[in-house]
C-alpha cells in the first residue's frame, strides 16, 4: 500500500521542514531569493556527494533549457533516491517558488500518477511496468549553479505535467517561466478520489469567459473552429507571439475585463505572490492583452484557449483522452530561464573596462 505521506500532497509537512531553514515570509522578492538560496542549500548539504553530484549542474549547462512535461527520465535527483528528510526539504525547496494554491496544484499533480497507476495498471502482466511510467516520486530536482544572494542561480522542479523553472539574479530578481502543470485526468470519474479537478477552476474560468462574449466578440475571438491537439508552443526553448491575436481586452465591457482578470490572475498566482504581483504589474503597463479561443464551448468538448500581451503568453488546451487530459502554460517572451537578467548581465560584464 503506497504510503499516505507519498500519495498525498505533504503540504504541511514541507512547511514544517521550510520553518526550520528559512526567515519569515516577507512579500518581497529579496526574501523570496533568500528562501530560495537557505533551503536549496539545506537540501544540498543533506545529500551524500553521489546524490548531491547527480542534483547540481553548472548553471550554463544545457540541461538548464532541456525542459519537458512528459513521463520520462530526467536528469536531476529523483524523490525517489531521497530519504524522508531529503524529500522534506526538496518539497520546502518547491513551496519557497510557488503560493499555497500553487504548491496545492503542483502536489496534487503529482498524486495523479497514482490515480494513472490504478487505471493503467490492472493487467497483473503489465503491472511493473506501468509502475515505472507511473510514479509519484518520479520528479527530479535540478540545481544549476551556486545557490547565493550573489551571482545567478537557477533551479528546476519536473516530471510528468509539472515543470517548474526558477532562475535568480543577485539576490533580487527571480524569474519562474517555463512553468507548467498537466491533469490526467483533468477529473477523477472513477475510485475513491472521484471528483477531483485539479485544474478546475482554469477550465471553469476559460468556459465562463467565452461564453460571456457577444456573437461579435466571439467570432473575433475565434482562431479554430477545432481545438489544437496540444499546447502550440509544446516544450520549446524560447517561444514568440502566435497569431492571430484573437479579441482584445479594449473591445470587452466592464464585467468581461474583471472576468479575463480573473482568468489570468487563476493561472498566475500559482506562483508564490510577491512575484506574481510584479509580474500583473508589468502586464497592466505593457498594453492590452488578448484572449482567443479554438474548439467547442460546452463541457466536454475538446477546447483550447490562450491569452497573450506584450510580454507573456498563456495556453491551454484540453483534448485528450475524449476532453479529459489538460496542458497548461506560461511562457515569458524575453525572461524565459531568465533570458532577459542574463543579457543584462553580458552587457554589463563584458563590456571594456572604459565603457563602465
Amino acid at each position: 500500500m503506497y504510503s499516505r505521506l507519498r500519495h498525498l500532497p505533504i503540504l504541511a509537512a514541507a512547511l514544517c521542514a521550510a520553518a526550520v531553514t528559512l526567515q519569515p515570509l516577507r512579500l518581497q522578492a529579496h526574501d523570496g531569493a533568500q528562501q530560495m538560496v537557505d533551503t536549496a542549500n539545506a537540501l544540498l548539504s543533506a545529500l551524500p556527494a553521489e546524490a548531491k553530484a547527480k542534483a547540481v549542474f553548472t548553471f550554463d549547462n544545457d540541461e538548464r533549457l532541456n525542459w519537458h512535461f512528459i513521463p520520462k527520465e530526467r536528469l536531476g535527483l529523483p524523490l525517489k533516491e531521497m530519504t524522508q528528510e531529503q524529500r522534506l526539504l526538496a518539497h520546502a525547496l518547491l513551496n519557497t517558488g510557488l503560493s499555497s494554491a500553487g504548491y496545492l496544484r503542483a502536489t496534487t499533480i503529482m498524486s495523479l500518477e497514482e490515480v494513472l497507476y490504478t487505471i493503467e495498471g490492472a493487467d497483473p502482466a503489465k503491472r511493473d511496468a506501468v509502475r515505472v511510467r507511473r510514479d509519484p516520486e518520479r520528479y527530479f530536482v535540478s540545481i544549476f549553479g551556486e545557490p547565493s544572494l550573489k551571482g545567478t542561480w537557477g533551479w528546476r522542479f519536473e516530471g510528468h505535467h509539472l515543470s517548474l523553472n526558477f532562475t535568480v539574479k543577485d539576490g533580487e530578481l527571480l524569474r519562474v517561466t517555463p512553468a507548467f502543470y498537466g491533469s490526467n485526468p483533468g477529473e477523477v470519474r472513477e475510485g475513491p478520489r472521484a471528483g477531483l479537478r485539479v485544474l478546475g477552476a482554469e477550465e471553469d474560468l476559460g468556459r465562463e469567459m467565452v461564453k460571456s462574449l457577444d456573437e461579435a466578440q466571439f467570432k473575433k475571438s475565434l482562431v479554430s473552429q477545432e481545438a489544437y491537439k496540444d499546447i502550440l508552443t509544446e516544450a520549446q526553448r524560447e517561444v514568440k507571439p502566435l497569431t492571430p491575436d484573437g479579441l482584445s481586452e479594449t473591445e470587452l465591457k466592464d464585467n468581461q475585463k474583471a472576468l479575463l482578470e480573473k482568468l489570468i490572475k487563476a493561472h498566475l498566482f500559482r506562483t508564490r505572490p510577491d512575484v506574481a504581483e510584479e509580474t500583473w504589474k508589468e502586464i497592466k503597463a505593457s498594453g492590452p492583452v488578448f484572449f482567443a479561443w479554438a474548439g467547442g464551448k460546452e463541457k466536454g468538448e475538446p477546447h483550447y484557449y490562450r491569452v497573450q500581451g506584450k510580454t507573456f503568453l498563456l495556453e491551454y488546451d484540453n483534448t485528450q483522452n475524449n476532453a479529459n487530459h489538460i496542458h497548461v502554460v506560461w511562457r515569458d517572451f524575453d525572461g524565459d530561464f531568465g533570458r532577459d537578467l542574463l543579457g543584462e548581465h553580458l552587457k554589463t560584464a563584458h563590456q571594456p573596462a572604459a565603457a563602465k
